[in-house]
């Protein structure tokens, strides 16, 4: 939750930049309820006084510390028409149109302010800071990078996601009674360390158009089993349209491979568009299509095709997230990996101490198979929960220690596939 999204909120900063102005550099404001009061008793008399430069000024003044934005700015448009060179009621013009939303504007309200003789060096050079905000947000907000990077040391109670098992009766060999399983398919205990990191960037080439990319990477290695190493490395770009209500269109294209043992075990590539609408209070819904074709090195039977549609609701602190779709070989002969899913997830961060946040999550999965497994004579029918809990504590402003714990239960009608998997690990985590 702490990771950046830029180009989902590409028009956010205009108005986060219009509510930072300071209030002293235009005259003294007052907490929203003695601003609304004072802006209704000056606007009881605005019939009898409009035209009075001194009374504009002042409702003026109070409208916009009220929030009626459209009206500070007649009021104060009323003084510059009487007094074109009153650089008080120009900033607060600027300031009016910049809290309505109005940056080109307020920009060259700001310009003109920069440009008075009369206006003190000290708040010339605020304004002119405002001006370079203003021109940033006008050519899109520029760039910005971001990543982190993650180190961790932990116990896992099946590395290999397997069944507690020892033996199996195979159905097509019924007859020769239950078979042992060998070490690679009965869960395996072990200690592992864990290195991930990642970098993302975005840069705007319009007010309204962006392009973003990102890479990331992650090792873990088992220390007494070096079979079930895993690593990946998975890359990101594509472009972001934001619409003059905020809501923004994204296309990108990603790859990934990973490794298992420390050979290549797949590669997988493809493409999501997603849109999203922004809601009040920080909130933003997505709708997303995906397709992603998977390649594997050692097992072409299993070589597929994924399409998937999704929804999501994020905010400040939880995101929940819907999935479904289905997956399709691409070869007739491994059709009985071909399947339906979906899946529904969740996660919060809560801050319980000004350097400590709790974090959880919840993650459920069911998958129904196209055909019958040719040892097991049966359609595979999967169930599985992911939980995950964590604490995430502030050591320095951007390096956090963060312990962890996870649960995995895969509940399935073929036992070679029924598993329970624990894991608990402690790490440390820094951002930029």
């Amino acid at each position: 939750m702490a990771t950046k999204h830029h180009f989902l909120q590409a028009t956010a900063c205009t108005m986060a930049v219009a509510a930072a102005l300071p209030a002293p550099a235009f005259g003294q404001t007052a907490n929203a309820s003695e601003a609304e009061t004072r802006y209704a008793a000056l606007a009881a008399q605005e019939r009898a006084k409009a035209g009075d430069p001194a009374f504009d000024y002042a409702l003026g003044l109070a409208a916009s510390d009220a929030g009626h934005y459209g009206e500070a700015i007649v009021a104060l448009q009323r003084v510059l028409a009487r007094q074109p060179d009153n650089a008080p009621a120009r900033a607060e013009l600027a300031r009016a149109y910049a809290l309505a939303g109005d940056i080109d504007t307020a920009r060259a309200q700001f310009a003109t302010v920069v440009d008075d003789p009369t206006i003190p060096d000290p708040v010339r050079q605020r304004f002119t800071g405002f001006v370079r905000q203003f021109d940033k947000q006008i050519k899109g907000g520029g760039s910005d990078v971001s990543g982190f990077a993650e180190a961790a040391f932990g116990h896992d109670s099946n590395i290999n996601s397997a069944t507690q098992l020892t033996s199996i009766t195979i159905p097509l060999f019924a007859a020769l009674g239950p078979g042992t399983l060998g070490n690679g398919a009965r869960a395996q205990k072990d200690e592992f360390y864990d290195l991930s990191g990642g970098v993302s960037a975005v840069s705007a080439v319009s007010r309204q158009d962006r392009v973003f990319g990102s890479l990331l990477g992650n090792f873990r290695d088992n220390l007494d089993s070096a079979a079930f190493d895993q690593a990946s490395l998975t890359g990101t770009a594509g472009f972001a349209h934001t619409f003059a209500n905020r809501d923004v269109a994204s296309l990108s294209g990603q790859v990934q491979k990973y490794w298992l043992g420390h050979k290549g075990f797949r590669t997988a590539y493809g493409a999501i568009g997603q849109y999203t609408h922004m809601l009040a209070g920080g909130k933003a819904l997505s709708a997303s299509v995906q397709y992603t074709r998977f390649d594997y090195d050692r097992d072409p039977l299993r070589d597929a095709d994924r399409f998937a549609v999704g929804l999501g609701l994020a905010a400040r602190q939880f995101s929940v997230n819907l999935i479904g779709g289905h997956e399709e070989t691409r070869k007739q002969a491994g059709d009985a990996e071909s399947n339906t899913f979906a899946g529904a997830s969740a996660g919060a961060e809560v801050q319980i101490a000004p350097k400590v946040a709790v974090v959880g999550g919840i993650a459920f999965d069911l998958r129904r198979y196209d055909r019958a497994d040719l040892l097991f004579m049966r359609k595979r029918h999967d169930e599985r929960v992911d939980v995950t809990a964590a604490v995430k504590i502030a050591v320095l402003p951007r390096l956090f220690l963060q312990p962890k714990a996870t649960w995995s239960r895969n509940w399935s009608n073929i036992a070679l596939y029924d598993h329970e998997r624990w894991t608990v690990q402690a790490g440390a985590r820094f951002e930029f």
